[in-house]
């Protein structure tokens, strides 16, 4: 049922409050992660995000750490395109197909450059160390059911 207003005017629906309401809370768009500059992808670029409470636990345990961003949410870790295939990366990772990172007003910070050009973490010593951490069993190192 319409309301409409004592003086005149515009008449507003129930329709109508809720459109305008949701127009308010738009999500925020996509980030990629920038590589910074000097460094080259050959192998693609995906990223691999973890509760922030983690990643001062992963990074100690890693041979090699590639650009890591954060913000006060996630730390995310560049790895190589496909570093998902046959991996079931342990909760609460989220896995990133391209580097982006949605929902973020903003892009995360860099907090870690490698030396050399590329920006990678090796993706299986990242896998054990967050299985490590999360106390996770590997997918292979599972008993198999048959």
């Amino acid at each position: 049922m319409p309301v409409r207003p004592a003086t005149g005017g515009k008449v507003l629906t129930l329709d109508t409050l809720v459109r305008l309401r949701r127009g308010l809370h738009t999500p925020a768009a996509p980030h990629r992660l920038p590589v910074p500059d000097g460094m080259t992808t050959p192998l693609g670029c995906d990223a691999v995000a973890i509760p922030a409470r983690f990643g001062p636990l992963l990074m100690p345990r890693l041979p090699r750490a590639g650009c890591v961003y954060a913000d006060d949410t996630h730390w995310w870790w560049l790895v190589p395109s496909d570093s998902d295939y046959a991996l079931e990366w342990p909760t609460p990772a989220q896995y990133a197909t391209g580097a982006i990172v949605p929902d973020a007003p903003v892009a995360p910070d860099l907090i870690h450059r490698p030396a050399g050009k590329l920006p990678y973490t090796p993706p299986i010593p990242l896998y054990l160390a967050l299985c490590r951490v999360t106390g996770t069993t590997p997918t292979w190192s599972r008993p198999i059911s048959a």
